[in-house]
């Protein structure tokens, strides 16, 4: 028996997360690590239980395994109930197989069933890919208040970088007007942040219609939500006043990373009012030698620090050698980097080694040419040999070793 639940939470997690290339090769986006400690789906599923959301489903599709196993029960987020809690939701399986989600709102559809367990009022469909706290009660809310059929949160961008966005353009009064994807010459900076509240019953409606629909892209922007806008549902936009990053690239993971490091911007993650609740590594505390300096880093359970950090984010049982140096970078659980190697604007993923006197990425300025730098990346498990260099904005996903000469 289910428990009849207002609002149901649908989030979307089974992006390849294409651009992220070698940090998601065996990994789905919503489980890379953030912050030292957490997993980017730790963010939605914390917003969940701190609004008060009991039921969410979790979407999966691609590289499943590591996050399924990440979320387990949901105990850690406290979504561990009998009659609720947190479910992993796979491509449904039919009597002749499984059909792969299609899109968007086809991963909804397939899980219909799931949701009318609980009979919801409510379904609140989210992504697993971004960086934020937000009370989704507070949305809610403003969408009972609005007699909305559908209410999509919005958060203001530089007018000169709204272009990149989806856009809503809106009535004095929040209601939508009109859809404006990634538009040349926007009329608003109010960008959707792929947060959407629906009456269940009338998403119901759209769902199936749009199931139906042999030309359609099964996708909520571009088909789902412009096809109740031209049937003149009642749809609103709620302003999100916060942090918000979506870290579907390279450059905007090792930027939300960062940020983390900077005073002035507002993600405090120790605030206890508003919890981001993840899965312990259960390491002991970390370790720093005489011999190593560290400032304005961040460093996590487990870690033996014998070298230099400066201004980086280091994840659970990272060692840094003696003479090592880790500077401006994202160093995540399990790394070890040898003696005299030095990682600089640089993500290194679980588990990989850095050899001794290796050189991973470069600083901006000591480019010739600006427009050949980014952020150098070394997938996990990947032994870069002693010696070895690794350029600005390469992306490493097999072992690399000095060549004899």
């Amino acid at each position: 028996m289910f428990r009849k639940q207002e609002c149901v939470a649908m989030l979307l997690a089974g992006g390849q997360g294409s651009r992220l290339y070698a940090l998601t090769k065996h990994v789905a986006k919503p489980a890379v690590p953030y912050g030292g400690k957490y997993r980017i789906i730790d963010f939605p599923l914390s917003n969940c239980v701190n609004s008060g959301i009991e039921t969410v489903g979790v979407l999966t599709q691609y590289q499943p395994l590591e996050l399924n196993d990440y979320i387990g029960s949901g105990q850690p987020w406290d979504l561990d109930l009998m009659d609720a809690g947190v479910h992993i939701l796979p491509p449904y399986q039919r009597s002749k197989g499984a059909d792969w989600y299609k899109g968007t709102a086809n991963a909804i559809y397939q899980n219909i069933p799931f949701i009318e367990r609980y009979d919801p009022e409510y379904v609140l469909v989210l992504s697993g890919d971004h960086i934020y706290k937000m009370d989704y009660a507070k949305m809610i809310e403003e969408h009972k208040a609005n007699n909305a059929d559908c209410t999509i949160a919005v958060i203001e961008v530089e007018m000169e970088e709204a272009s990149r966005f989806g856009i809503l353009n809106t009535n004095p009064d929040g209601s939508i007007y009109e859809f404006d994807e990634k538009p040349a010459v926007p009329k608003s900076n109010l960008a959707s942040m792929g947060i959407y509240v629906f009456n269940w019953q009338k998403l119901r409606h759209y769902l199936k219609a749009d199931e139906k629909d042999k030309n359609s892209q099964n996708d909520f922007g571009k088909n789902v939500l412009p096809a109740m806008l031209n049937a003149g549902e009642r749809m609103f936009a709620y302003r999100f006043e916060g942090y918000w990053k979506d870290v579907g690239t390279i450059d905007s993971l090792w930027e939300a990373n960062m940020d983390l490091l900077n005073p002035r911007v507002p993600l405090d993650l120790s605030d206890e009012t508003w919890k981001i609740y993840s899965r312990s590594s259960g390491l002991p505390p970390h370790y720093i030698a005489d011999t190593a300096q560290v400032q304005n880093s961040m460093i996590s359970e487990g870690g033996n620090i014998y070298g230099k950090v400066d201004f980086a984010v280091l994840f659970a049982g990272v060692t840094v050698e003696e003479g090592a140096l880790v500077r401006d970078s994202i160093i995540m659980p399990g790394v070890t980097v040898k003696k005299g190697a030095v990682v600089q604007y640089a993500i290194v993923a679980e588990d990989a080694v850095i050899g001794e006197n290796a050189v991973v990425g470069a600083r901006p300025e000591d480019m010739q040419d600006l427009g050949e730098w980014g952020v150098a990346v070394v997938a996990s498990g990947v032994k870069v040999g002693d010696g070895c260099q690794v350029p600005a904005k390469a992306m490493i996903d097999a072992d690399i070793k000095k060549e004899a000469n």
